[in-house]
């Protein structure tokens, strides 16, 4: 779209604020980014494009609906298909338009509420974009990167095939003592085991929220998938979120949780799943996610220990900070410095995107 959509984008902010609306400048410059790549002619994407990024409480639909109509919906001074002018608009020159009819303005490319939701920040999110984010959760796939079992199966082909020595000797006591044919084994491979640790705490309060609704849609129904919380203490969650029902595993979640938006000794939580879990087995050859952003209470110096001490058995140690997407952001909070000699992917976890790209990095 025209620079002049973009300026109406900022009238159109302006007056609903005017209304009482609170709206943030980032959900402002999320709705002008989706203004470039829409049809100005579809107003059906103008709108939930803009109720997407724009709206933060149900109430305020109604009041959004009636400055949209006023704003976007009035007749345009300039009557070509898929114009949209503002007050400072220039007059049209019909005279060069009628010699020059390529100038008149066509954009292609529609731009989807879903896509504006993807790229919506969590922490901007209303209940009803919980609910819609959910329903996209559900098709997501925690699949982590292949390794080799200990478990063996017979060869069937000549490739990647393996003497068989145990298999030779059974054969041959059938025949008498003779090795007539010889066995061989493949071996077999499984996908690694994946551990979310989601921090719960209060600075976490904006995205704690979705984040468990990711786990939810990377343990529901599946094997070798674990969660746990990290607050003042540490919970493990696997069982609660194995409904296929969003509705009851969060609930259920909700309960098993004793410390929502408390504190967060993050060092002390990994040393008791170190302690619990992980050094027993869990850890071995996984990868290990951790959402957080970073802020520790505790001794920054148990965190890296206890980092340290996961990276030496886990395949893979991937962070998680919603806050890496800010401008200007830096690792600066003492947990965070601590933990990030021991991060082997240090990711953005601010929104469905970044998640998606999440999947990427468990699954290499």
């Amino acid at each position: 779209m025209s620079d002049g959509a973009d300026r109406l984008a900022v009238i159109f902010a302006r007056r609903l604020r005017a209304e009482g609306m609170a709206v943030p400048t980032g959900s402002v410059a999320l709705f002008v980014s989706a203004l470039g790549e829409l049809d100005p002619a579809d107003r059906d994407s103008l709108y939930w494009a803009g109720r997407t990024a724009l709206v933060k409480r149900p109430e305020d639909v109604d009041t959004f609906d009636r400055i949209f109509r006023s704003v976007w919906l009035r007749q345009p001074t300039d009557n070509r298909p898929g114009a949209i002018t503002t007050e400072d608009s220039p007059e049209p020159d019909t005279e060069d338009d009628a010699q020059c009819p390529s100038r008149t303005p066509t954009t292609v490319m529609r731009y989807s509420p879903v896509e504006v939701l993807r790229r919506k920040d969590f922490g901007e999110y209303t209940a009803a974009d919980f609910v819609d984010a959910q329903r996209l959760m559900a098709n997501f796939r925690a699949r982590a990167a292949m390794r080799r079992s200990r478990r063996r199966r017979p060869a069937k082909g000549r490739r990647h095939r393996h003497p068989d020595i145990r298999g030779t000797v059974r054969r041959a006591l059938r025949t008498g003592g003779e090795p007539i044919r010889r066995a061989w084994y493949a071996p077999t491979r499984q996908p690694r085991r994946v551990v979310l640790l989601c921090d719960i705490s209060g600075s976490m309060d904006s995205y704690s929220r979705a984040l468990l609704r990711f786990m939810h849609a990377a343990v529901a129904g599946r094997r070798r998938v674990e969660a746990f919380t990290m607050g003042t203490r540490l919970t493990r969650l696997t069982r609660e979120l194995l409904s296929h029902n969003p509705d009851r595993a969060l609930r259920c979640a909700g309960a098993a949780v004793p410390d929502w938006s408390g504190g967060t000794r993050i060092g002390d939580t990994l040393r008791d799943y170190n302690n619990g879990w992980g050094m027993r087995g869990m850890s071995r050859g996984a990868v290990v996610v951790i959402l957080s952003d970073g802020w520790e209470r505790g001794d920054p110096t148990v965190m890296a220990d206890q980092m340290a001490r996961l990276s030496r058995v886990a395949y893979k140690v991937v962070w998680v900070n919603p806050l890496k997407a800010s401008p200007g952001y830096a690792p600066l909070a003492r947990g965070m410095a601590a933990a990030l000699p021991y991060v082997d992917e240090f990711i953005e976890g601010h929104n469905l995107n970044a998640l998606d790209d999440l999947l990427d990095v468990i699954s290499r």
